[in-house]
């Protein structure tokens, strides 16, 4: 077993959790979290609520944990939580699209920070055909994906086939007709990855996918599979495809993401340090020691536990689960929340018979001139994954930029001096211009995370300034930093045949470059908020259409240039025109992230958010609502 499944937490340590060691609880949470987020990073296919389902997940390990009546099972119940809580997001997610019929879009846009295929293959350095079997495995259904999650850490060494089975509740021996079920249809996948990525290609394979949108689903994957099978050269390039076991065997567990593990001790870390949660329990009472109001007991440097971290972070997507199921440090309040019995708790996990003083907590965050009770500064709320903005330093630049509740943000440059990542956000860099392309700016790239933001408006002379044959030269470097390029940002023709772009794809296609994403700026001259928001969808439509690649949309507000000057609508049509244009973006399932222009608000940057680090205009106030 890799070195990674023995991490999980030994009896003792599950026994001295359950009858109240904070110590060993916050041990148990931080040895717990990566399992738990692999198996619901790959179950969800990378959908923006991982991380909320993790916390979730969580929440129910330590309400549950003293109810546990095996600690040596620990891990078979830990892994059938996380297949339940997996369940229920599956649940709440085809309610919500019954009721909100024509908006499933909204419900189904992945987060791409945590497209687990992708990421498998950037983070572990997947090679040759064990990275066809990650492609490969975005093709399969809905229904396999839960058992994908499991059947993969059974391969990587991490759990058993018992532990799979125990979580479905099924027998190893039906476990295994599934798992047999399954692994078939990621080899038929395989030999659709392989055929789509040959070059040169199968003549008759483009007129099968003449149709199809490039996103890969089940329904796709039977269609182009047939033809792999009955086509002499398709099926003659799947010849050499290995087991998939041995491919698998011995991969670690996928690292977890900055915004779960960067805050994370590690488990053998003292804990001595740390803010805990007093869990009642049905032998011990809490740790003894005194302890604030409300039973929150905190260190005098204001540190934070495990606990407090992984289960207490900002909620993301899910702003109905604050009302969740555990008793918990509130990292805003520092209150401690008492949420109702949870009435889908599992049969065989009674609740606590304790329970300490609620203590309501508000359901939004403070304002910016509230004092919190915490020595640790008031973080907001990061709304969305999706939702970004370009950042240039000003008098409180750290601070709007948390109060603005992006989930990722840039600088035009490849890192943010002065400016402070909030918790739960990202940084995304970007090489500006021909100037940029050097062994040092390449190498802060590649180390700022995996997605890569490039030539900022090339076809301008005032900005990059640069000619289609002088980037296609260029892009090798890129390419060679292994992160996801983003194609150059034109300022405006994207869709246009024989524009800058076009050229661009067109000769990167001839050259064998690859760009895994269109970048896009885009600024309405007309300040009327329907005809605005249509024109931008129209925009992106065109684009898609004729690239067939994921969007991020990196520059958009309204703005009219001209030789005389820039010309602003009222913040007023400003801001209706950010509210209905963000909605329009939540219905594009190919728009993966957008980024307002931009953070600050001066008398030349009118269309900013902030005025300073805690002043938001009346668009950056709209921004704040967006998702």
């Amino acid at each position: 077993m890799s070195s990674a499944g023995r991490a999980l937490p030994d009896v003792g340590l599950v026994v001295a959790a359950r009858q109240g060691d904070q110590r060993a609880l916050d041990d148990v949470v931080a040895a717990s979290l990566p399992l738990v987020y692999n198996i619901v990073g790959r179950a969800l296919r990378g959908h923006a609520d991982v991380d909320d389902v993790v916390q979730e997940t969580l929440v129910r390990v330590i309400r549950y944990l003293p109810a546990l009546n095996d600690p040596a099972a620990y891990r078979s119940w830990l892994v059938a939580i996380t297949i339940r809580q997996v369940r229920d997001w599956e649940t709440r997610r085809r309610v919500a699209l019954n009721r909100d019929a024509g908006l499933d879009a909204i419900h189904n846009v992945p987060d791409p920070a945590s497209d687990f295929a992708g990421m498998t293959i950037l983070r572990l350095g997947l090679t040759d055909q064990r990275r066809e079997v990650a492609e490969a495995t975005r093709w399969l259904d809905p229904d396999d994906q839960e058992l994908l999650s499991l059947w993969w850490l059974e391969e990587t060494g991490e759990i058993t086939r018992n532990e799979v089975a125990d979580a479905f509740g099924l027998s190893p021996g039906h476990v295994a007709v599934r798992i047999h079920r399954m692994k078939e249809q990621i080899q038929s996948a395989r030999g659709v990855v392989r055929a789509l990525r040959a070059r040169p290609g199968c003549p008759d394979l483009g007129a099968v996918t003449a149709e199809w949108d490039g996103t890969p689903s089940s329904l796709w994957r039977k269609r182009l599979a047939r033809h792999v099978r009955d086509c002499a050269f398709c099926a003659r390039l799947g010849s050499t495809l290995l087991p998939i076991d041995r491919l698998l065997a011995g991969l670690p567990l996928l690292p977890l993401p900055a915004g779960l593990g960067a805050h994370l001790p590690s488990v053998s870390a003292p804990a001595a340090a740390a803010q805990a949660v007093a869990l009642p329990s049905p032998t011990v009472g809490p740790a003894a020691g005194p302890t604030p109001p409300g039973g929150v007991s905190t260190d005098a440097g204001g540190g934070q536990s495990v606990v407090d971290l992984a289960v207490n972070r900002p909620r993301g997507l899910v702003p109905s689960l604050a009302a969740g199921v555990a008793a918990a440090v509130v990292a805003i309040t520092m209150a401690v929340v008492i949420l109702p019995d949870d009435p889908s708790a599992p049969s065989w996990a009674a609740p606590p018979s304790a329970t300490p003083t609620a203590v309501v907590t508000p359901s939004v965050a403070p304002s910016p001139s509230a004092r919190p009770s915490s020595k640790a500064p008031v973080t907001p709320v990061v709304s969305s994954a999706r939702k970004g903005v370009g950042v240039w330093n000003f008098a409180g630049a750290s601070q709007a930029l948390a109060n603005s509740k992006a989930g990722w943000y840039y600088t035009w440059g490849t890192q943010h001096p002065g400016i402070s990542t909030p918790r739960g956000a990202t940084f995304v860099p970007m090489i500006r211009s021909a100037e940029n392309v050097t062994a040092t700016e390449l190498a802060r790239a590649k180390a700022a995370g995996p997605y890569l933001l490039t030539f900022n408006e090339p076809d301008l002379p005032e900005q990059a300034n640069m000619t289609v044959e002088q980037a296609l030269d260029l892009w090798p470097q890129l390419m060679a930093t292994g992160s996801r390029l983003g194609s150059p940002a034109v300022a405006w023709g994207a869709p246009d045949p024989q524009g800058w772009l076009d050229r661009f794809m067109t000769g990167a296609q001839a050259r064998g470059h690859r760009v895994d994403f269109i970048t896009l700026h885009w600024f309405g001259a007309d300040f009327t908020t329907a005809t605005a928001v249509a024109q931008l969808r129209q925009y992106l439509q065109a684009v898609y259409q004729r690239y067939r690649k994921p969007i991020w949309l990196t520059e958009f507000a309204l703005i009219r240039f001209g030789a005389g000057g820039s010309q602003f609508p009222s913040q007023e049509q400003q801001a209706a025109f950010l509210t209905a244009a963000t909605a329009m973006l939540g219905q594009l399932s190919y728009l993966q992230r957008y980024a307002w222009f931009g953070l600050p608000a001066t008398a030349k940057d009118r269309s900013g958010l902030f005025r300073d680090g805690a002043e938001a205009t009346l668009v950056g106030r709209a921004f704040q609502a967006a998702r």
